[in-house]
């Protein structure tokens, strides 16, 4: 009987250990899953905001979207970045002159700097250097009638190039290094998941291209626990969310927010 009361206490022992260590895993599983998952997702929605810059310089330069995603890595390691340098601000008295908003007036503006410019560069007695652009600046300023019935004297808007990775990615990336954006953080390698319609409209008509790239949960967090990735894409699911982590809509505009954000 002894024997047998030894032998009780001891399975008793173990059983109260294994359910303790249960309790435990229980509480802690839960915690190191979420802890886990929220470091990671610092690096996801990195990526993410990056691609969302591309996207959006591509639709600045091309008009749409691209689900490409290696055409987007082309895109930004071969088109240079244009930007306009400004000098000269028109003033109320110029805006109400021309009659126009300011952003018709400021492209009006441009318009009679061109031509007077065109108009100079023609006239070959002036012998003008087209690439001497402060010289021709001082002499349309100074000479040309329309220039100076709208006074434009000083008003001056050039488009410079730029490399574009430098100029979008403050240079963080270079040509050997952007296709990481690409692919989702954790993942082994998996890419992002893109989607484009070009061809929304509002209810009024008007054309608004849409994208939209996603990283789902299980993309970036197959190693984990699998109950608690389950847990977690049935919670998002039930409450109507997209489970994982995505920029932009294409069935509702949204200004390509993030659903973290």
């Amino acid at each position: 009987m002894k024997a047998k009361r030894i032998i009780v206490a001891c399975v008793l022992a173990i059983a109260a250990v294994v359910i303790g260590v249960m309790c435990v895993e229980s509480v802690t599983t839960p915690i190191n899953f979420e802890n886990d998952r929220k470091a990671r997702e610092v690096e996801v929605i990195k990526h993410l905001v990056d691609l969302r810059t591309a996207e959006v310089e591509y639709h600045h330069v091309n008009g749409n979207f691209t689900a490409n995603l290696d055409s987007l890595m082309i895109f930004l390691k071969t088109t240079p970045k244009k930007e306009v340098l400004k000098e000269g601000n028109l003033t109320e008295e110029q805006l109400e002159q021309m009659k126009l908003s300011e952003q018709k007036a400021e492209q009006k503006a441009v318009k009679i700097i061109e031509n007077a410019m065109a108009k100079a560069l023609k006239n070959k007695k002036l012998n003008l250097d087209p690439n001497d652009k402060d010289a021709l600046y001082a002499y349309v300023w100074a000479n040309d009638p329309e220039v100076k019935q709208y006074k434009l004297q000083g008003f001056r808007r050039d488009t410079i190039e730029q490399n574009m990775l430098l100029t979008l990615y403050k240079g963080e990336y270079d040509e050997n290094s952007i296709d990481q954006i690409i692919e989702i953080p954790f993942s082994e390698g998996k890419r992002f998941e893109v989607e484009v319609n070009n061809d929304y409209k509002t209810s009024q008509g008007i054309r608004v291209p849409l994208f939209e790239i996603r990283a789902p949960f299980e993309s970036y967090l197959s190693d984990l626990n699998k109950q608690e990735l389950v847990n977690l894409q049935d919670s998002e699911e039930k409450k109507g969310h997209y489970a994982g982590l995505k920029v932009g809509d294409v069935e509702t505009p949204n200004n390509n927010a993030g659903n973290w954000e």
